[in-house]
């Protein structure tokens, strides 16, 4: 028989859905679980985690499934769930109190409880075990102490939480910043990269080590000559993540961290947002050094995209989980039998030498796979051809994938969210225009169109949609990265419907979510829920911060444009953000970025002529990796121009147009002329 089902199961967050038969008598979050906590003064028990979450699982089967545990929590707490990933407002409030209340960072799952009449939080924890163990308490002697201090110390819960509420706005209040911006930041920020750099395994810090994507881009854009050790630093970061067991070596794609130095063994989930950004950024890499290896990852990774995370309607899937059939990483690993079964012995033997097989187990006694030799690096130990051994090493790992698609797969989200498909439809486009593969520009496309056919209503975003049902206002992440992702898309092939698509979003950022007073971008809209907070998040998290790619993506539109409310826009959360940034440099990478490019604009190429006669001047000018050039193909049929790009070509011909700022060259016909001027880094004389 089914168990009854609580108020989950309508719930379009798989995560809520997982909870939906919990003894539990859970509410989603909103204003009626709010209303009751208030008329029966009851405490709110606020859990927040993801589908993909291992150690939210662990805490559900060990608390949430049993119903002694269920019986206390519904007797004194009116219990809300939350999906940090469709509220991430709510997931970034509750994290930061945490933080100033616990004095530590926090994580996932969260648990917080909240006094009713403000939802103001007054215990913060994370993960808590159904018995004490860990140094931690038993989660039901934690709900009693918690319920007892609610009842019995309630003026000191008002105490605290007004200072609570006191520190968290000024968190979002804006410090001093020089009358003129400068370069300081991003040398602090070098230095203390290279200071927390793992010189024998790349990346930063020690384990758990995640990928850092934002911090290894800024590295790569250092300038040549002064950023030689910088660029050291990122490569060397990019070949050990791509070799290690965190990049799935069979299918594809990155999971989200490493639990030791070796980027061998991950915590096996695979989330859509590390993945989008890695794609440009292995591309990037690729145009920067020409290392294969940065070829193969990228396409791995675009592939597997495709293959297992975009829905057939063109929507990009959040997550897949870190467990299949209740155990970790079960999906991915390997016995040796296993493995001879499906090859023969020579091939056997130069994979078991490429990838591990022949060391000690690195899983729990089997083997996660982990490059330790090169293709090219076997051929020359046992004398054999290298072409020979790559194909020998691509044809064993097409076997073993094949084999492994017969298993239980992991759980997959299968919400799309606005913020991460936007992150992705970059990562494409750019991947597409790299390396010339229509099929990935098409998935970019398809995706976009998905956007603004359901998550695009009413000349404003939704941030979710799953089931058919779009729904949630969307946040500053939201209409950054997809006014980012269509600057890209601009930039791989030209439709002015994404122009004006790009406008509408840079507009609806100036009027919702900028702090008219300071600058700067709120999380959330003027018009969205009440909450106890407005957060102005200036620092990288798992994703880069919605600040920073805004002032990256405005700048860059109002160059394109000549727009100068954008560019000021970008400049007042420069200054916003400077106190922030100058505390800890390092970890505002995004911002930095933007800071580059407002210190030394970026050549803004605009080309415009008949298809053959364009792609060629692009494919021309396109060569290399050169971080500060953009470079907009516009057709001569393109429709509905704004002035800045109206201009067009003599029949037959290309021209170009080439700015730095807002100094600009006479427009050019000859490419040579137009090849020296990129060679030389200035444009040519201005008018």
């Amino acid at each position: 028989m089914t168990a009854p089902t609580n108020r989950l199961a309508d719930a379009t967050s798989p995560y809520l859905q997982q909870h939906a038969h919990n003894p539990v008598d859970w509410w989603p979050w909103c204003e009626e679980a709010l209303q009751l906590a208030r008329d029966e003064d009851r405490p709110i028990l606020l859990s927040v985690g993801y589908s993909a979450c291992h150690w939210c699982h662990v805490m559900a089967h060990e608390s949430f499934e049993d119903p002694e545990t269920a019986a206390l929590m519904n007797r004194w707490f009116v219990n809300i769930k939350v999906d940090r990933e469709e509220r991430p407002d709510l997931d970034k409030i509750y994290q930061s109190a945490h933080q100033l209340l616990a004095r530590r960072p926090g994580g996932w799952p969260l648990t917080v409880f909240l006094t009713p009449e403000d939802q103001v939080p007054f215990f913060a924890g994370t993960y808590f075990p159904r018995e004490p163990r860990h140094g931690l308490p038993g989660f039901g002697q934690l709900l009693q102490g918690v319920v007892r201090a609610y009842r019995e110390q309630p003026t000191e819960i008002r105490e605290q939480n007004r200072s609570l509420l006191h520190v968290l706005g000024s968190t979002t209040r804006s410090g001093t910043a020089p009358a003129a911006l400068d370069g300081s930041p991003l040398a602090a920020a070098l230095r203390q990269l290279e200071g927390a750099y793992d010189t024998a395994q790349g990346g930063f810090g020690s384990a758990p080590k995640f990928p850092h994507v934002t911090s290894i881009e800024l590295l790569l854009r250092s300038p040549e000559g002064e950023g030689a050790r910088a660029q050291e630093m990122a490569m060397h970061s990019l070949r050990q993540m791509a070799q290690g067991g965190i990049f799935d070596q069979l299918g594809g794609g990155f999971c989200r961290y490493s639990v030791d130095d070796l980027w061998m063994i991950p915590h096996f989930e695979k989330m859509l947002y590390d993945n989008g950004p890695l794609l440009a950024l292995y591309s990037d890499a690729w145009r920067a050094g020409g290392d294969e290896l940065f070829r193969r990852t990228t396409t791995a990774t675009a592939d597997w995209v495709i293959r297992e995370m975009q829905s057939p309607r063109g929507g990009y899937y959040s997550t897949l989980d870190a467990d299949s059939e209740g155990e970790e990483g079960k999906y991915y690993v390997w016995d040796r039998a296993e493995v001879r079964a499906l090859l023969d012995e020579d091939t056997y033997g130069l994979l078991a030498r490429c990838y591990g097989l022949d060391r000690a187990a690195n899983f729990e006694g089997r083997w996660h796979l982990h490059t330790y030799r090169e293709p090219d690096a076997l051929a020359r130990e046992a004398g054999l051809p290298p072409e020979t051994v790559r194909a020998a090493i691509e044809s064993a790992r097409e076997r073993l994938l094949q084999a492994r698609e017969h298993r239980v797969h992991p759980g997959r989200d299968e919400k799309i969210l606005t913020a991460w498909n936007a992150l992705m439809i970059k990562g494409m486009a750019r991947a597409a225009r790299t390396f010339s593969q229509p099929a990935w520009l098409g998935s970019a496309e398809r995706a976009l169109r998905f956007l603004g056919e359901q998550l695009w209503q009413d000349q404003r975003l939704l941030a979710v949609h799953k089931d058919g049902r779009s729904r949630l206002d969307a946040y500053l992440d939201d209409y950054a990265f997809l006014l980012d992702a269509l600057i890209e898309l601009l930039r791989t092939r030209w439709r002015s419907e994404d122009l004006a698509f790009a406008v509408e979003l840079a507009e609806i950022l100036l009027i919702h979510f900028e702090d008219p007073q300071s600058g700067g971008f709120f999380f959330t809209a003027d018009d969205h829920e009440r909450l106890i907070q407005r957060p102005r998040p200036f620092g990288d998290e798992s994703t880069p911060a919605g600040n920073g790619i805004a002032a990256q993506a405005l700048q860059r539109l109002g160059y394109l444009l000549g727009e100068t409310r954008y560019l000021e826009a970008a400049e007042r959360t420069l200054h916003c953000a400077w106190e922030a940034i100058g505390g800890l440099p390092y970890a505002h990478a995004s911002l930095l970025i933007a800071l580059q490019e407002y210190l030394e604009p970026p050549d803004i190429l605009v080309l415009r002529g008949e298809a053959a006669e364009l792609e060629r001047w692009r494919a021309a000018a396109d060569q290399g990796f050169a971080p500060r050039r953009l470079i907009f193909a516009v057709p001569e049929d393109a429709a509905e121009l704004p002035e800045a790009l109206a201009a067009k070509a003599p029949r037959g011909r290309a021209v170009a147009y080439l700015c730095r700022g807002m100094l600009c060259s006479e427009p050019m016909t000859d490419l040579a002329a137009l090849l020296a001027a990129l060679g030389s880094g200035a444009p040519a004389p201005v008018s």
